[in-house]
């Protein structure tokens, strides 16, 4: 194919174009030779998503409460996964979240799921997206990830990236409480009159990636970050706070994905 050819497609999801307000999510879809990139051009309500991954799960019933309860506090992007088995129960809370009221149709949300590295392989996609539709009930997805991308080509390639437990995921079986337990986000949260959490959601917004959080109780105060600002210096100082890993990734490994091993997974940094 020409190297120079390229379609372009504006698209909305619900409202129109001349909506200032609840009008939907503008984006434009690139299609290029060898890639495709999705640039959206978000509102605040889409950036911030509402994630339905638990661990130990939680069972359906209290995820599509928490979802109600989510979409009416004002969350119009919801994130799922057929991994996470929360797809069904996103698709009743929505369908009900419609027939009650709280939104004026499918069209005002943003909804993602993501395809499995075990389904990573061209003949495996489309029956994978198939089944997640199945299970939501729902007739298109706002967006189909692929777990664990690579943040340096994503950016080279204008590839927005959405930010999986920000927080890293207190109460889960693998995740720790170290984040909002360092002094360096407690002093920064102090001087701006914020929580700790809200810092650090607000560090990942600064770093233009799509932030899903999970909470049961604290769904209004993580939408209130878009009326702070970290100054430069603050952002280098929790860029240099020590990172590590959650996990080593064995279950992202398969025979299907171009990582079979966890050393190819991790460029032998293990």
């Amino acid at each position: 194919m020409d190297d120079e050819y390229e379609l372009r497609v504006e698209v909305w999801s619900g409202g129109n174009a001349d909506d200032d307000g609840d009008g939907g999510f503008r984006g434009v879809i690139l299609f290029e030779y060898s890639r495709t990139r999705f640039e959206f051009q978000w509102q605040a309500d889409a950036l911030l998503g509402f994630g339905t991954a638990a661990s130990p799960p939680v069972g359906s019933q209290v995820t599509k409460a928490a979802i109600l309860q989510a979409t009416e506090l004002g969350y119009r992007h919801f994130d799922t996964a057929c991994l996470y088995g929360t797809e069904r129960p996103l698709g009743e809370a929505i369908a009900e979240a419609v027939s009650v009221g709280l939104i004026k149709s499918r069209y005002k949300l943003f909804i993602a799921s993501k395809l499995w590295c075990s389904d990573a392989h061209g003949e495996l996609v489309l029956p994978a997206l198939h089944r997640s539709l199945k299970n939501l009930g729902m007739e298109y997805l706002d967006l189909y990830l692929i777990h664990w991308p690579l943040r340096v080509f994503c950016k080279e390639n204008d590839i927005l990236l959405t930010a999986y437990a920000p927080l890293e995921a207190q109460g889960t079986i693998w995740g720790t409480n170290r984040v909002l337990e360092c002094e360096l986000l407690k002093e920064i949260a102090k001087e701006k009159g914020k929580t700790v959490a809200q810092i650090c959601l607000r560090w990942g917004f600064e770093q233009g990636v799509s932030i899903l959080v999970k909470s049961l109780n604290k769904m209004k105060s993580n939408l209130e970050i878009f009326n702070l600002s970290l100054s430069q210096d603050e952002l280098r100082k929790i860029d240099d706070i020590p990172q590590t890993r959650i996990c080593c990734g064995e279950d992202y490994i398969s025979k299907y994905v171009p990582f079979k091993t966890k050393e190819e997974l991790w460029d032998g940094e293990i």
